[in-house]
Formats: C-alpha cells, structure tokens, sequence
C-alpha cells in the first residue's frame, strides 16, 4: 500500500517530511500541490484537508495532516531509531518537535522570515510590517538562545543529544529557511555546527534544491537583520 505525500518543495513543512522521507529509505509517492498557484485552496484539496495546507499525508483510506504527525507516523512505519521507543527518550524527542513547532517555528518562520521572503506573508502596511517584524525578532532571538544554548550547547552533536532525531528533521529546516533572508547565524555558534551537519545529509541538497533557488532569486532584496 503506497503512502501518498501532498507536498511541495517551497514549503518548510513539507522539505522536513521530504527529507526524513528519503534518508530514511521510506517509499513514498510524492504529489506536489502548487501552493504558488493556490492549488491548496481549491475546492478538491480542501475535500482531503480542510486545512489547505501541506504536507498531507494518505495511506490507504487513512490520512494524516501536520508535519510532526506524519514524521511520527513515518517513523514509526519504518521502525526508525530517530524515533527511539524508551519512555524518556521519546518524551525528550516529542518536546522537541513541540517546542519547534510552537516557539521557534511561529517567531522565527512565519513571524520574521516569510512577511521578508514569500509577498504574500507582507504585511498590508510597511508600519504593519516593521512592527510584525520587530515583535517576532526579540522572541526569534530568545529561541534562538535556548536551542544554541541548552539544547545543543558545545557538547550535543543534535538536538536530542549525540543521535539525530526527529526532532532534528523537524527543526533543521526552519532555521536553514533563514539562510533566504540572509540572516546571520555567528551568534549562534553551536546552531552553525548543527546546521552544518545536517546539510552533509545525502538528500539536503536533491530536497533544498528548488527553495535555494528561491533564495538565489532574492539576492538583490535588502532584508532586516535579526
């Protein structure tokens, strides 16, 4: 029974799942939904995910929507040890794919990245827009600390510890995401390290492909830094 992916490669969530996907050897057919197009708000996606979002997930009659659900179920189909099955070290990789999903993702992604990169996150007004901007920027800056800080520090090769983890696939992907408006990560020492690992990953550069490109396109874009 194959599993059906309804992604597209400009989206954050969706290059994570891709990413998992294919390190981790899980076949997968692919379908991409043309987000520029607003494939995702037809009236036939929206049968499937009332949401009108990506990535979704269809296995069988089942489906699945939210992009550290599907990492779990994927892992789990595949018995994949970035998932691990010990009481704690499955909790510690849960919080960390809560805590990307709802502190880092919502300040750093889509509160001061995207209104930068993709014009349909810009504000109506450019007073709208630098506030957004300035809001998200003091919180992105504060989860920024913990994950260089605490949850990575000098010693922990990945989020989770010395094992890369779901949590990683997750949360990887949105801080690269930053790379498009030129942000600059020296600050943060141990996050250059992870990220730095990370892309060595065989199938980083085949799935980041086409948003790198995206990001080539805005290399004359003056962008605020963080």
């Amino acid at each position: 029974m194959t599993i059906n992916i309804h992604c597209h490669p400009a989206s954050t969530a969706s290059r994570a799942v891709m990413l998992f996907a294919a390190e981790s050897g899980i076949a997968c057919n692919l379908e991409t939904i043309d987000i520029f197009s607003g494939q995702h708000m037809g009236a036939s996606y929206a049968a499937v995910n009332p949401n009108r979002l990506i990535p979704l997930l269809e296995h069988g009659g089942f489906r699945l929507t939210e992009s550290s659900a599907i990492l779990r179920y994927l892992a789990d189909t595949a018995a994949s040890p970035s998932y691990p099955g010990g009481l704690h070290e499955r909790a510690r990789v849960n919080e960390r794919l809560d805590w990307f999903n709802t502190q880092l993702n919502r300040d750093l992604v889509y509160g001061f990245v995207y209104p930068q990169i993709f014009p349909q996150h810009k504000r109506e007004s450019d007073a709208a827009q630098q506030a957004t901007l300035a809001w998200h920027a003091s919180r992105a800056r504060q989860w920024l600390d913990v994950l260089d800080g605490h949850f990575l520090g000098e010693s922990n090769a990945y989020v989770c510890g010395q094992s890369i983890t779901l949590a990683d696939y997750l949360g990887a992907p949105m801080v690269a995401i930053g790379e498009a408006a030129r942000l600059d990560y020296a600050p943060y020492p141990n996050i250059r390290r992870w990220l730095a690992t990370m892309k060595q990953l065989p199938n980083w550069a085949p799935v980041f492909a086409a948003i790198d490109g995206y990001a080539a396109s805005l290399a004359s874009h003056r962008f605020q830094p963080l």
